[in-house]
C-alpha cells in the first residue's frame, strides 16, 4: 500500500525534501542579484547582456527548476504520508500559502527573465527589492513547520 511505502521512507523522503528545498532557495535569492547586475551593469556597457542572459537561464532551467519539482513532489510525498500533517492547525495552512507564493514568486522571475532579454526589465532597484521576497516566504515556512502553531 502506498500509505505504508510513505511511512517507511518518511525520513528518506524529508531529507530529500530538505535538500531540494536548499537547491531552490538558492536560486530564489541568487537570480534576483543576477537580474540587479543585468539590469544595471549592461546598461551602462560595462559588461555584456549575454553573460548574464546565460548563468540566468543556466540557473533557472538546471538547477531552480528541477529543485522547485522535486520540491513539490517530495512536499506532496510529505503531506500524503499518514500522521505528518494536521490540518486542524494553523501552520500546514501558513506553509502551503508560503510555498505557493515562492512558486508564484519563482514564475515572476522566469517572467522577468524574458523581459530582460528584451530589454524591457525593471530597474536595479526593483530587483534589488524583490531579493527580500525569498526570506520572508522562508521566515513564514521554517516558523510555521518547526513551531507548529
Amino acid at each position: 500500500m502506498l500509505t505504508d511505502w510513505l511511512s517507511d521512507a518518511y525520513l528518506w523522503i524529508k531529507a530529500f525534501h530538505v535538500m531540494s528545498v536548499i537547491s531552490w532557495m538558492a536560486g530564489l535569492f541568487y537570480l534576483p542579484r543576477l537580474f540587479v547586475y543585468h539590469a544595471e551593469r549592461t546598461q551602462s556597457g560595462v559588461e555584456p547582456a549575454a553573460s548574464f542572459e546565460i548563468m540566468e537561464h543556466k540557473l533557472l532551467r538546471y538547477i531552480m527548476g528541477p529543485a522547485s519539482i522535486a520540491t513539490w513532489v517530495a512536499g506532496l510525498a510529505l503531506v500524503f504520508t499518514p500522521g505528518v500533517v494536521d490540518w486542524s492547525l494553523v501552520w500546514p495552512w501558513t506553509k502551503a500559502a508560503a510555498v505557493l507564493g515562492m512558486t508564484v514568486f519563482h514564475h515572476w522571475l522566469m517572467i522577468h527573465r524574458r523581459k530582460l532579454m528584451r530589454g524591457e526589465g525593471a530597474s536595479g532597484r526593483s530587483y534589488r527589492i524583490a531579493n527580500e521576497i525569498p526570506t520572508l516566504f522562508m521566515v513564514v515556512i521554517v516558523l510555521s513547520v518547526i513551531l507548529k502553531f
